[in-house]
């Protein structure tokens, strides 16, 4: 399945019925709280079978994903998945990696949120987003507030580091 910029593959509250293997792209995650604060919470990216908290068993959605750019993404029936999963012994090695990976890139991205400067976080977000990117600029998918919440900064604050790098 294609799904182009803007295209949501899953809703914050849907029932699980599949999972999904990323196959290139990246899509944004956002969860909205019953204040009514969207929080952007995750990037997944090529490689990942979301959602994570369902690899071994059914559970409504935390968030919902969004694509930030032209993505591919393979649909897996999840009570295909957990068939499979209860007659191949080996099928819980490969839950076990792909939730090792995920906890890897977690700690890399701690490590950019607790690295020096504001300028030094945006650095790393734009160089870790651009692998997956194919050169689209950091600004044309993702909004000043959600770098801003995935860096941990103010939204005024992006600005102004945008404007320094743009000047650079």
């Amino acid at each position: 399945m294609i799904l182009h910029k803007g295209e949501t593959l899953f809703h914050q509250g849907d029932e699980g019925v599949n999972l999904y293997h990323i196959k290139s792209g990246l899509f944004k995650v956002t969860r909205l709280h019953e204040n009514g604060n969207v929080v952007l919470f995750n990037i997944l990216y090529p490689g990942e079978m979301v959602p994570h908290h369902s690899l071994i068993s059914a559970k409504e959605t935390h968030g919902t994903a969004i694509a930030l750019v032209r993505s591919e993404v393979e649909v897996i029936p999840a009570q295909k998945w957990y068939r499979e999963l209860e007659e191949d012994p080996h099928k819980a090695l490969e839950i076990a990696k792909l939730l090792q990976e995920k906890i890897r890139f977690m700690q890399e991205r701690l490590d950019h949120l607790t690295v020096g400067t504001p300028a030094e976080r945006l650095e790393l977000l734009n160089k870790w987003l651009n692998q997956h990117a194919n050169g689209i600029p950091l600004t044309d998918y993702l909004t000043q507030e959600e770098i801003g919440q995935l860096i941990g900064i103010r939204r005024e604050t992006v600005n102004r580091l945008l404007r320094e790098m743009n000047k650079g």
